[in-house]
């Protein structure tokens, strides 16, 4: 596998895990969302956080040629890279992730095109089959949805348009209607929620779940792996609630407001991302709860579901690293050369608790 990644934290096991991925510089900071505080990262400690390789480490796993799949080489530096957004930029993660994406197109002097769907899985489909019509030679999509790509699948194929996803998978063939998915181990990212959630709560009471949104493959997983590990190390704490955020802090804050009157005694809720869980806090304010009353894990890294952890409000946050824009162009730029990338690209995600919240807070995004 010859994907390159920008190195964090660099240390020999990372490296051995990355086989051939070597370090890229990454220029691009978080744009300000409307609550972050004024004491935002600088440049060289938003460097620090890019993404690194875990798995599969090179030469093994799935592969994908520009020959296998149908394509023809070019010059990633004369082309036109199409860039499809998932949700509307009011979520710190999306907007990490455009923005890394247009900072790394601009170092690479690539012409990019970008689109949004605005949380319309319907409009998703229209935006990509806009940028193919545009003259778009290369994708890269963050999907709303796993399932319903078919229209899009076939138009690419028909123009021999090579697709990377990155942070959600769809259901589709690797290497015959996409090339590559770039992402997380979401089902690890549920059993290291889960680790959080053992150790703040003792092991011991009940828990709620708020869900992400429907027909994606990361709530799944996020799920199962939470689901999976509470039932493997900690059988004393009960899973009793389960509803859908759809990701959305104001969904968060009102399914938690729900979740406080039906079960008064809930001891912990594990967020599947940091928007429901900024929502849940929210909630606990409202209900006259003290930081810590109910230990809260989620799932992103943000800056300020990080302070939330200073402030002693949330117990732990696993990383999801949204800085796909070095690792998804050199995928890219290898494949289109006629090298092989790997099918599936999975990146290294840190964490966040009381030990470490205050001290790598301006790494968080």
């Amino acid at each position: 596998m010859k994907p390159i990644a920008v190195v964090r934290r660099t240390s020999a096991r990372h490296l051995l895990a990355a086989g051939l991925v070597t370090s890229l510089a990454l220029a691009t900071g978080c744009t300000k969302s409307e609550d972050d505080s004024d004491n935002k990262p600088s440049a060289s400690q938003q460097d620090d956080a890019g993404q690194v390789v875990a798995s599969p480490a090179a030469g093994s796993g799935p592969t994908c040629t520009i020959d296998a799949y149908g394509g023809q080489k070019l010059d990633l530096k004369g082309a036109t890279v199409g860039f499809s957004q998932s949700e509307k930029e009011a979520n710190p993660f999306r907007i990490a992730e455009t923005a890394s994406i247009k900072a790394e197109a601009k170092k690479r002097g690539i012409k990019l095109l970008t689109a949004n769907a605005q949380s319309q899985f319907s409009k998703q489909i229209s935006d990509v089959q806009d940028l193919i019509a545009k003259g778009a030679n290369l994708l890269v999509i963050a999907p709303l949805n796993s399932d319903g790509w078919e229209p899009v699948l076939r138009t690419a194929a028909a123009k021999h348009i090579p697709i990377v996803t990155i942070d959600r998978k769809i259901n589709a063939t690797a290497c015959k209607d996409y090339v590559s998915f770039i992402g997380s181990d979401f089902v690890e990212q549920g059993k290291r929620a889960a680790d959080q959630m053992i150790e703040a709560t003792g092991g011991k009471g009940e828990v709620a779940i708020l869900l992400g949104a429907a027909g994606n493959n990361v709530t799944t997983e996020r799920t199962k792996g939470f689901e999976d590990r509470i039932k493997e190390k900690a059988p004393g704490l009960k899973i009793v609630f389960k509803q859908t955020g759809d990701f959305a802090r104001e969904k968060g804050q009102s399914v938690t407001e729900n979740l406080i009157q039906s079960k008064p005694g809930i001891t912990g809720i594990y967020a599947e991302n940091d928007e429901m869980g900024i929502g849940a806090v929210n909630a606990l304010k409202g209900a006259g709860k003290k930081p810590g009353d109910v230990k809260i894990v989620t799932v992103d890294g943000t800056r300020n579901a990080v302070q939330q952890i200073v402030d002693g409000w949330i117990s732990g946050v696993i990383e999801s690293n949204p800085r796909f824009g070095p690792l998804a162009f050199q995928t890219l730029d290898t494949f289109t050369k006629g090298d092989k990338v790997s099918q599936d690209i999975v990146i290294k995600d840190s964490s966040y608790s009381k030990s470490n919240a205050q001290s790598d807070l301006n790494k968080a995004y």
